[in-house]
């Protein structure tokens, strides 16, 4: 016999029978005078349903359940001569000629009996194989022949006539059960995974820190998983036990289902990376805190039911690994992960850099931030506190000051800018004395102190100021202490937030030092800064004043009015301007003619060339077509355009049309008259035009007719135009005021018409 899947073997085997057929048959010729009888020779497969294969000692193996087609070789073989051949069970290789007697009756053959060719050589059989018992899982037939009834039976020795019966593989489940199993087990291992992935990820740490600082939902799902992460061996070893569960029970039923091992293979394969690994990590990894929190309740029972090996085993770990912290950053690193998250954290860069100044303040010395002791201002013990000294003291713009004797390394006390507020310039004091009665302390830190130490005494109040130095040691002689510089608390402020602090002083001294614009260069004769137009003393000056009312006024002009500032008149400068004698005068009030003609600065359509500043006294202004009138006082200012002629939009009604700007004459639209006793500053265009090329002898100045006129905050003409709206008057009756633009009152009080 053979199976048509292995034709070498069926070809070997079938050779081989006829062989011994052959033989047999000659013998048997030999011996019986009749040559008629049938002679079965061999046998062989011919089709089987289901397929049937040979093993690998040439013996057929069907399973039980199936029909079988053989094909019977012999010699003058007749169609009752399936009655000649039985099928015996065979036991163990036990069987001989007498074990024929008992037929197998698990085999049914087919009543009508052979199907016999006409040479009489061949015929077919049909058998069907009945299911095994319970109690086997094989069983095995040999095939016994004789020549004729009554004749005795011989067995069939050669492998083809063996015949194995193997018992039917049957699913565990249903089909149906099982697909909806697989489906549920691709789930778990989806869930298993992602967790495994989701809830590892969020250490503890982290999930502290977003029960403090998340949303509402993050909070609650943080409160929710932070017990069970908690214990994150124990967590670890019940997710990872069932995901090997899920997935070993996964491929045995694809095994089971599909029946081919490597379809079975390929199939679970595919199945657990794109469904239970790919995509739920991928998922997990961005939302993990809500996957782990609406799937705790699955956690908790897989925990519990692998209790029994995941817990022994995280005990094990926990003793071996010891307690899990979670991720914890030293400064470098959560510096850096600022960085990183820059641009997705929200963090502006002023707020950036007041974090990375916070996290370097342990890491920076006072030599860092320091400002050098040949850069400091510093005055000499024996300083007197006269109006020179008591001026560039308010210059430098610094509220404490350190004191030297003989060298400035050798400093001995501090001036603090307050102690001089009942300081007369005129009393010529010496600084020692201010020091000496007030004796305030002397602070010293070292080089290498930390700038976190520092901020902590400057914290104390003692002191915002200390004096840096340093043991030098080098060279011959004993060791000393060496001066380096100054660090203030506005130092360590500005190392913190990582930017520059300008006060109102540091801010006018760098307007000082911009590049000034230029100047038409044929209004003054070229030259250096040429200040012998201003020569003067005071006891040229007709009208006296005193040298802190002199002060104000100049920072007055330099800070308030835009033509009078650094930019175009430089402090010294202004300061010989208001010496000039006729710059400072006095107007004398008549209390018997009240609107005499000395009385008025301004009339309205007049043409002037002079600006005016009201250092004492008051005024009454009458503006506009409906005589809006109100009175000013000092510190107000009038005329900013005379210095200015080209900024004027047009003329008034009483100016003459053939007049131009370029005439150097300003026309008012409005009247000033004194109504007290006054003390003014007046400046005429061409004092004005010769201040600003003194202050700028190398540059070609910006000229004063192109300078922008600007409206300051707060300041009268501003106060005007909002009287003149509420009044209900038009537009067009203020057009003229930005020729006033007076200056703000010193006192800050409401002005009334």
């Amino acid at each position: 016999m053979a199976a048509p899947g292995a034709p070498r073997l069926v070809s070997l085997a079938l050779l081989m029978s006829l062989l011994t057929a052959s033989a047999l048959a000659s013998a048997l010729n030999e011996s019986s005078p009749s040559t008629e009888l049938p002679l079965i020779l061999g046998i062989r497969l011919e089709t089987s349903e289901p397929p049937a294969h040979l093993s690998g000692s040439g013996v057929l193996e069907v399973t039980e359940g199936s029909r079988l087609l053989l094909r019977l070789y012999g010699l003058h073989l007749r169609a009752d001569s399936s009655a000649l051949l039985t099928f015996t069970e065979a036991l163990d290789g036990q069987q001989d000629n007498r074990s024929c007697l008992e037929e197998a009756k698990d085999l049914l053959r087919d009543p009508a009996g052979l199907n016999v060719s006409e040479e009489g050589t061949a015929g077919l059989l049909r058998l069907e194989v009945l299911s095994l018992r319970k109690s086997q899982s094989r069983r095995e037939y040999a095939l016994c022949t004789r020549r004729g009834p009554g004749m005795p039976w011989r067995l069939h020795e050669a492998p083809d006539g063996r015949l194995r019966v193997l018992e039917v593989e049957r699913p565990l489940l249903p089909q149906w059960l099982q697909g909806c199993i697989i489906v549920v087990l691709l789930a778990l291992s989806g869930i298993f995974s992602g967790l495994n992935l989701g809830l590892m990820a969020l250490d503890p740490m982290e999930l502290r820190v977003v029960q403090r600082c998340g949303s509402e939902r993050e909070r609650r799902y943080a409160s929710k998983i932070e017990p069970v992460r908690r214990q994150g061996n124990y967590l670890l070893c019940s997710l990872l036990l069932g995901n090997v569960l899920v997935n070993t029970t996964l491929t045995t039923l694809l095994d089971d289902l599909i029946g081919s091992g490597l379809a079975a293979v390929m199939a679970s394969t595919l199945g657990i990376v794109v469904l239970g690994e790919i995509v739920p990590q991928a998922l997990c990894s961005r939302h993990g805190l809500a996957v782990g929190a609406n799937t705790l309740f699955l956690t908790r029972f897989f925990m519990i039911l692998t209790f029994p090996v995941a817990y022994p085993v995280s005990k094990l770990l926990d003793c071996v690994l010891g307690q899990e912290i979670g991720t914890v950053y030293n400064r470098e690193k959560l510096l850096e992960m600022l960085k990183v998250t820059e641009p997705y954290s929200g963090l502006v860069r002023e707020e950036m850099n007041i974090i990375q100044g916070a996290l370097e303040l342990r890491t920076k010395t006072v030599e860092d931030v320091m400002t050098r002791v040949e850069d400091c201002f510093m005055l000499p013990h024996d300083t007197i506190l006269d109006f020179n000294t008591m001026s560039s003291i308010m210059e430098s713009g610094y509220t404490r000051i350190p004191v030297y004797e003989n060298e400035r390394s050798n400093i001995v006390d501090i001036l603090y800018v307050k102690d001089l507020a009942f300081v007369d310039p005129d009393d010529c004091t010496p600084l020692s004395t201010i020091t000496r009665f007030y004796s305030h302390p002397v602070h010293f830190v070292f080089s290498d102190t930390k700038l976190d130490a520092v901020l902590e005494e400057f914290k104390k109040g003692k002191s915002h100021l200390a004096i840096v130095q340093k043991v030098n040691n080098e060279g011959e002689g004993d060791p000393f202490y060496e001066v380096m510089g100054l660090v203030t608390l506005e130092d360590v402020i500005e190392e913190i937030i990582k930017s520059e602090i300008l006060d109102e002083s540091e801010d006018y001294k760098r307007k000082v030092k911009k590049k000034r614009p230029p100047l038409e260069p044929i209004l003054i004769p070229r030259g250096g800064e040429d200040l012998s137009f201003f020569k003067t003393c005071d006891a040229d000056q007709k009208v006296k004043i005193s040298p802190q009312l002199l002060l104000s006024t100049q920072r007055f002009l330099s800070q308030e009015v835009e033509l009078f500032s650094t930019s175009h008149v430089s402090e010294k400068v202004l300061l010989h301007l208001l010496k000039l004698p006729g710059v400072t005068q006095e107007v004398k009030f008549d209390e018997s003619d009240h609107f005499s003609a000395e009385h008025y600065l301004y009339l309205r359509s007049q043409p002037v060339d002079y600006f005016i500043l009201i250092l004492q006294g008051q005024v009454q202004v009458e503006i506009g077509k409906e005589n809006l009138r109100f009175e000013n006082g000092a510190f107000t200012y009038y005329g900013v355009a005379a210095l200015s002629t080209n900024l004027i939009g047009h003329h008034s009604g009483g100016c003459e049309q053939n007049e131009s700007p370029d005439s150097g004459l300003y026309c008012p639209d409005y009247t000033v008259r004194a109504m007290t006793d006054l003390q003014i500053v007046k400046v005429s265009r061409l004092q004005y035009l010769n201040a600003v090329r003194s202050s700028n002898p190398h540059t070609n100045s910006q000229s004063p007719d192109s300078i922008e006129l600007k409206i300051l905050p707060n300041s009268q003409t501003q106060l005007l135009n909002i009287r003149n709206t509420d009044s209900g008057t038009q537009k067009e009756g203020v057009t003229d005021l930005h020729g006033l633009n007076p200056g703000t009152q010193s006192t800050g009080e409401q002005l009334s018409p």
